[in-house]
């Protein structure tokens, strides 16, 4: 078999009979995601599209090997790492992909960070490489002046004197050094919601995987398709969505460096016609509130080249699919969505254990208010505290096996033991599976809340505050009352402020009383301006209980 290949045996037949790929017994992934596409006759395509430009693949394979060239240039070590604070822009792909093809480890990192997480991420993985964007300069440079561990090199990703600027004195040539698709490719923090972030591994083969079944086999990518992602590339789902997916049917990423906004991703659609957009539901709901706010224009009546804003609708037509990932979607959300623009949005959970989405909706099969069905290749279960297999529509821990699974957390065996057990990964969430086959989200794990000795899921009850078209979003919690005992309690962002909460509480608990069990109504509101959130928009309960 040549070396750096992959094949990909497609079989009708979807999850019973899942596509099968096979790789070959030298296998470096940023062949297939960046040397075959001259090959293959896209040197003229554009890759990669920005406010600041355009970028062809032969540009992106030529700055990829220039890149890796000046890495490889620096006495790196095979399997050294590269760690990354770079927001969104090519850069981030010449770094990411020159890193892999000359044996070393990219480790992005969330751009939303503090310093002392920083320090800690920079000592934990012993860099021997930075590359960071000038825009976190503030966070960055005091981490590096107090950690332990110095990179041996330091750069700017953009700017005088920065990785863009050295670069381009290297050659655009380079041979991919030797690996094996279960060699260790790069890592992926966690987001760190309920403490230090953990790094997990992922190999070369792993991306492959994600990109076979759930972007191809699930979510029908093609080489056509424009993708946009507001979740960022710095964390799993945004990764898979921007980079990932795009680059293995050689389609187009559509980037932008802004901070997630309805402003900004109405924007981005009008201005560079995406097929695909990944959002997450903070932001779907967040777009619905900015749509309530516009007088709608029938698609017919617009002009396909009318620009976004304030008080005009936003041209989505040329969207085929919406995404959803980061946190359940409540059926209400989706039901809005559909509502206000025509589409529907595919619902998903994924980890940065597994890299991507393995329960989805797909567009011919989607329940509301569930994930989904298993991606094919994927294998679920739900299991009790002891570890035994639930009945159906009985409320357990989602543990997972499939080809894309972290093999384990960087120097950390104690939480690697764990979330990885065996061929199984432990999702750390709450499901059941209804009687028609979806998988159904509850919370997670830690969040789980046991009202009158029967176990409540603060997912259920948000999903009914959001119902409400007073109410934006909504977090439950458990709180202890007079008694010591657990009752739910509810923080909610409004749509638009009110001038009686006391009213408005008593509004709130009888429109509950309508969907939800008694002992699932929230004893206390509580108005909040946002939530507490990680930077790939799930709701960090444990600061609302702190």
């Amino acid at each position: 078999m040549q070396n750096n290949t992959v094949t990909v045996k497609n079989t009708p037949g979807g999850i019973d009979s899942p596509s099968i790929i096979t790789y070959s017994t030298v296998f470096n992934v940023a062949v297939p995601y960046i040397d075959r596409h001259i090959s293959e006759g896209r040197s003229n395509k554009t890759a990669i599209r920005t406010t600041e430009g355009d970028i062809s693949y032969q540009e992106l394979v030529h700055n990829v090997n220039r890149c890796g060239n000046f890495i490889r240039s620096l006495a790196t070590a095979r399997g050294d790492r590269v760690l990354m604070v770079v927001k969104d822009c090519s850069e981030f792909f010449y770094l990411f992909w020159g890193a892999i093809k000359v044996g070393l480890v990219p480790v992005p990192a969330n751009t939303l960070l503090r310093s002392g997480d920083y320090q800690f991420m920079v000592e934990d993985s012993s860099a021997a490489v930075m590359v960071y964007s000038p825009e976190f300069a503030t966070e960055v440079e005091p981490a590096l002046a107090a950690a332990a561990h110095k990179p041996g090199c330091v750069l700017k990703a953009t700017g005088e004197g920065s990785l863009q600027e050295i670069i381009a004195e290297h050659s655009d040539e380079l041979e991919a050094a030797p690996a094996s698709a279960s060699d260790d490719c790069f890592w992926l923090y966690s987001s760190g919601s309920t403490g230090r972030p953990k790094a997990a591994v992922h190999r070369h083969r792993d991306m492959v995987e994600t990109c076979v079944h759930y972007a191809v086999d699930t979510l029908g990518i093609n080489e056509s398709d424009v993708f946009f992602s507001a979740a960022k590339l710095f964390f799993a789902y945004g990764m898979g969505n921007a980079m990932i997916f795009p680059l293995w049917v050689g389609a187009t990423a559509v980037l932008s460096d802004q901070r997630p906004s309805p402003d900004m991703t109405f924007d981005i659609i009008q201005r560079f016609k995406p097929t695909l957009y990944f959002g997450v539901p903070t932001l779907y709901a967040a777009q619905l509130q900015k749509l309530d706010e516009i007088p709608p224009t029938p698609l017919y009546e617009r002009e396909a080249s009318q620009a976004a804003s304030d008080n005009t609708w936003p041209d989505l037509s040329s969207i085929r699919g919406c995404v959803s990932a980061g946190e359940a979607l409540p059926a209400d959300i989706l039901r809005r969505w559909q509502e206000k623009t025509g589409m529907t949005i595919l619902d998903g959970i994924g980890s940065t254990e597994a890299l991507h989405i393995f329960i989805s909706n797909r567009a011919d099969d989607y329940s509301p208010g569930s994930s989904g069905r298993m991606v094919p290749s994927y294998q679920a279960k739900i299991v009790d505290d002891a570890g035994a297999a639930v009945a159906t529509g009985e409320i357990g821990r989602l543990l997972i096996k499939g080809g894309s699974m972290a093999g384990y957390y960087w120097n950390n065996p104690e939480k690697t033991a764990e979330t990885m057990l065996g061929e199984w990964v432990n999702t750390g969430d709450t499901y059941y599976q209804d009687e028609s086959g979806y998988y159904v989200y509850c919370g997670r794990s830690d969040d789980m809340l046991k009202v009158g000795g029967i176990w409540c899921s603060p997912a259920e009850i948000e999903s009914c505050l959001i119902a409400h078209p007073q109410v934006l979003e909504a977090a439950v919690v458990g709180r202890a009352d007079d008694d010591q005992l657990i009752k739910p309690e509810a923080f909610i962002v409004l749509t638009t402020a009110t001038d009686s909460e006391e009213a408005l509480s008593q509004e709130l608990l009888n429109h509950c009383r309508n969907t939800l069990a008694r002992y699932k109504f929230p004893r206390w509101f509580n108005y909040v301006d946002d939530l507490p959130k990680t930077a790939t928009g799930k709701i960090q309960r444990f600061r609302l209980r702190k």
